[in-house]
């Protein structure tokens, strides 16, 4: 038979799946966020059960993510009461404009909710700031003016 006319397996056309990125440096937690890891690792393991073999292989590859991240979590400790650190509400302007937030870990980040990487430029910019204290952000040294500063 023509090699033309051979069936070739879905196998073959299917986009390689590499694994899940793991964000660089270290992998600090909140309580909090401790615990959405393990709902995250408790929801896929249940899942997992039903799955049919395409989802089961995706469960296994987000398994193997969220378990590394379990495995390599450093709970951080509670934030100082007067300077911003990791675990840090702080409420601050930048461009006149007034905004509240709170410094979490990769996998908590949530930028719309105001949750912000303690990784993101803007968090490290805050972070060892505190109250009534002008932060240099974006090439400015007066951009972000610090109002409030305490534990989350």
């Amino acid at each position: 038979m023509s090699v033309a006319f051979r069936r070739e397996s879905d196998e073959e056309h299917r986009e390689p799946r590499f694994e899940l990125p793991l964000p660089s440096g270290p992998n600090l937690v909140t309580e909090r966020g401790l615990a959405l890891i393990e709902e995250r690792i408790a929801a896929l393991t249940e899942e997992q059960s039903s799955a049919d073999e395409m989802r089961a292989a995706e469960i296994a590859r987000e398994l193997r993510y969220w378990n590394t991240r379990r495995v390599t979590a450093v709970l951080a400790p509670r934030p100082p009461e007067d300077e911003v650190a990791f675990g840090s509400r702080v409420r601050f302007t930048l461009n006149g404009k007034e905004q509240e937030i709170v410094i979490v870990g990769d996998d908590e980040a949530d930028p719309a909710a105001g949750k912000v990487a303690f990784s993101a430029p803007l968090a490290r910019a805050l972070i060892g700031g505190a109250a009534d204290e002008m932060v240099a952000f974006n090439g400015r040294d007066d951009a972000i003016t610090i109002l409030d500063v305490r534990p989350a």
